[in-house]
């Protein structure tokens, strides 16, 4: 973390927010942008919450996002007058590490009755992939969609064969591209130009990079 950063955010915490602003008023536009991108590049690359790059994916996408932690992560007016609920799944790699971008999520924590939730809600996944917190792509689909349903509730049934279980719950529920990716509502919310795209094709799995570079623009 820069040292001007450093100092701007132990003045949020520890000054009244006036005495902050004057300090910024006293930084050069240069000095400030340093700080502001510092920051961005930090919060967007953090392992421990991905706050941000869910933000990113529910927007793009067309969404108004919900900062509210239960629930779901976006929602906006639909056609029959009752909001369409989305629910984000980003994914963050690091360049230099052996992780690749798979399409993948999990559900934490999930259990018969939130599946059943889910999937009366008719709500849409948004899946995106992140290097170095580039966004990469976000591919959007009904979670009712037939493969990945089916996934999930097999996870289920392994955990739970005869059902709930009080206090209980399945800790991982969890998905890659395989298990949506011909589903008849898949959709390419955003991907990178076909140039940039293959700039990253070993940070991506070999399937998932086969169908995006076949779909990519040129620009």
């Amino acid at each position: 973390m820069k040292e001007e950063l450093v100092e701007i955010i132990k003045m949020y915490a520890t000054k009244p927010h006036g005495e902050l602003k004057k300090y910024l008023l006293s930084k050069s536009k240069n000095v400030l942008s340093e700080a502001l991108v510092n920051l961005i590049t930090m919060y967007i690359n953090d392992r421990n919450s991905s706050t941000l790059r869910e933000f990113i994916t529910v927007t793009i996408a067309g969404y108004e996002h919900t900062e509210s932690k239960i629930g779901y992560n976006g929602y906006k007016r639909s056609v029959y007058g009752r909001p369409l609920m989305c629910e984000a799944k980003p994914q963050n790699i690091r360049s230099e590490g052996r992780r690749k971008l798979n399409g993948g999520g999990n559900f934490t924590d999930y259990t018969h009755a939130r599946f059943e939730r889910d999937l009366k809600e008719n709500l849409n996944i948004l899946v995106s992939g992140f290097v170095d917190g580039r966004l990469i792509y976000i591919l959007e689909f009904p979670f009712k969609c037939d493969s990945f349903a089916s996934k999930l509730k097999r996870q289920l049934n392994k955990r739970f064969p005869k059902g709930d279980i009080s206090g209980q719950f399945l800790r991982s529920a969890r998905f890659d591209y395989r298990d949506y990716i011909s589903c008849e509502g898949l959709k390419i919310v955003y991907c990178l130009p076909r140039s940039e795209l293959e700039k990253h094709k070993n940070h991506i799995v070999r399937g998932l990079y086969e169908f995006l570079i076949k779909n990519a623009k040129d620009t």
